[in-house]
């Protein structure tokens, strides 16, 4: 991470890794309160730099570890998945990058392992729920008494980051359609393309984690504790609604972005209508021009004082004439 991004005063301990490329490790008892005696400890968190080179020897070297969730964590490629392997929970899950980041307001991918008594986290760059949760624990105003409760909160912290990034979509498509209505859409094209990319990021990462709780249900139902399971229903529910409300916001941005279209469409019409015209009364005109232009003998007129008043009285009528016959024609 740049530190040089982080605000003044900003506490940059819990984003730079000590020897072993943790970024902390909290004890807590069976309360779930934070405790500094790792004797009195009932479980333990243990969160990684996971681009730090000392913590991924430390996950490599971390026999506790059962070797898939160890090649989960230090594995090169982002693929979201959850995963049960010797009662061990683990998995690589989406998350808004924190605004200290160097890359703020896209996604990073929190990884976990847990058990009973441990939980092991590892992450990129700073992220918004991770930060969001050991500010809470800092501070005692929230307890976890086992491993589940905070992973559940982590991941509700980033449905939380997520629907917030809804609302402001939704909020920035309520402006987008006010100037289109009010006919004040002409630099709109862009916002909504910039929208709907947005959404399609956000959209795919609800649709992939609404398929891996109900992965997880359909899978491991007989194999996880019953708060587990709990957990896992949860967090699906609220996935599906976030997905639903993607979906609508999705469908509305190419409803605006049609409606734009065919406001677009309308004034290239209005465009060639006005162009059309102009070539056909024109047209004459040109051709009369063009008549007496030529260089040869014979032309009428040549040696009449008003001979260019006539002819151009003349190009005057005819182009009247050919402006009611097409202004005609398009009204019909």
């Amino acid at each position: 991470m740049d530190t040089a991004l982080a605000p003044e005063g900003t506490d940059l301990s819990p984003y730079l890794p000590d020897e072993h490329g943790l970024f902390f490790t909290y004890h807590f008892t069976t309360e779930g309160v934070r405790t500094k005696d790792a004797g009195a400890a009932h479980w333990t968190w243990r969160s990684y730099q996971l681009s730090d080179m000392r913590a991924r020897h430390e996950i490599g070297a971390d026999q506790a570890l059962p070797a898939p969730v160890r090649e989960g964590f230090l594995t090169a490629n982002h693929g979201c998945h959850i995963d049960l392997e010797d009662d061990w929970l683990y998995g690589d899950l989406p998350d808004l990058r924190h605004d200290y980041s160097a890359e703020a307001g896209g996604l990073g991918h929190f990884r976990f392992a847990l058990n009973d008594t441990m939980l092991v986290g590892a992450r990129k760059q700073p992220l918004q729920s991770v930060d969001n949760i050991r500010k809470a624990i800092e501070n005692g105003s929230r307890k976890f008494r086992s491993p589940a409760e905070l992973i559940e909160a982590v991941i509700g912290q980033s449905f939380d980051g997520m629907a917030a990034e809804l609302a402001t979509m939704g909020d920035t498509l309520d402006g987008i359609e006010d100037r289109i209505v009010c006919d004040a859409w002409h630099n709109e094209r862009q916002a909504l393309v910039d929208a709907r990319r947005h959404l399609v990021v956000i959209h795919r990462q609800m649709a992939t984690l609404t398929n891996l709780f109900r992965h997880l249900d359909h899978s491991h139902r007989n194999d996880l504790p019953d708060s587990i399971n709990d957990m896992a229903a949860r967090l699906s529910h609220r996935a599906q609604t976030l997905h639903y409300d993607g979906e609508q916001l999705q469908a509305r941005t190419r409803l605006l972005q049609d409606e734009l279209m065919a406001k677009l469409t309308t004034q290239s019409n209005r465009l060639l209508y006005v162009l059309s015209v102009m070539t056909a009364v024109l047209l004459p005109m040109t051709i009369i021009s063009g008549l007496f232009g030529m260089n040869v003998g014979g032309l009428p007129l040549v040696d009449t004082p008003m001979g260019f008043w006539v002819v151009t009285a003349v190009s005057l009528l005819i182009a009247g004439v050919t402006y009611l016959f097409v202004r005609r024609l398009g009204q019909m």
